[in-house]
């Protein structure tokens, strides 16, 4: 599998590593194990022992920033998606703890994925817990830790992976940031419909019953 990690050469403090994160803030990363040793094997004994979801960036285990608003957002995705995606047996929708090796020593867990039969070793549900694969879909929904440069690079490492379509979702501004390229987007309004292109052809879903979502209200 071919890397596509940074390099590490320039990192001689703590906010140089944190600048090559994307600028996050330093309560994400953790220091157990140190810093530029991190495996899969840490990842998967954090979310076993800790439950919590940690992504492998150069040999880093960076916290993945979540938020309960978002975690809604992400599940009535799941829902839209899987209801499109299941009857036309298309592929596989995965949430939140999703985990994907991107490359090697490169971890990432979108808020949802579609993957397609065709992505899957012999198009079945993978046994491994963190499968090497790339969905056709990433969709990142954003919570108040991430930030412009992580989410910058974590689009062009999908997109470098063989990902073929990423969606931003922003909860507080409620728009949809589509990237067919790594290096070009379109901004999706809440008057506007997100649109599965070539990866989900006639998957049309509009934003306002989407975003609608964080209005929602019990009875008295």
């Amino acid at each position: 599998m071919t890397s596509i990690l940074t390099s590490v050469a320039t990192i001689e403090t703590l906010a140089d590593l944190l600048e090559q994160l994307g600028g996050i803030v330093p309560k994400r990363v953790r220091f157990r194990p140190p810093p530029g040793t991190a495996t899969e094997k840490d990842v998967l004994e954090v979310e076993a022992h800790e439950d919590r979801l940690c992504e492998l960036v150069d040999g880093v285990l960076v916290e993945k920033a979540m938020g309960w608003r978002e975690s809604l957002l992400a599940s009535v995705l799941i829902t839209i998606l899987s209801n499109f995606v299941r009857p036309r047996n298309l592929g596989l929708v995965t949430g939140e703890a999703g985990m994907v090796r991107l490359a090697s020593g490169l971890v990432r867990i979108p808020d949802v994925a579609f993957v397609s039969w065709d992505r899957l070793p012999n198009r079945r549900v993978p046994s491994d817990p963190i499968p090497a694969l790339a969905p056709d879909l990433a969709v990142e929904v954003l919570s108040a830790g991430n930030t412009p440069g992580e989410m910058a690079r974590k689009h062009q490492e999908y997109f470098a992976a063989g990902v073929r379509l990423v969606w931003l979702v922003d909860p507080e501004a409620r728009t949809v940031e589509v990237y067919t390229d790594p290096d070009q987007s379109t901004v999706r309004h809440e008057v506007d419909t997100l649109e599965g292109g070539g990866v989900l052809p006639g998957f049309a879903q509009p934003l306002r019953e989407l975003f609608a979502e964080l209005d929602r209200q019990g009875n008295n």
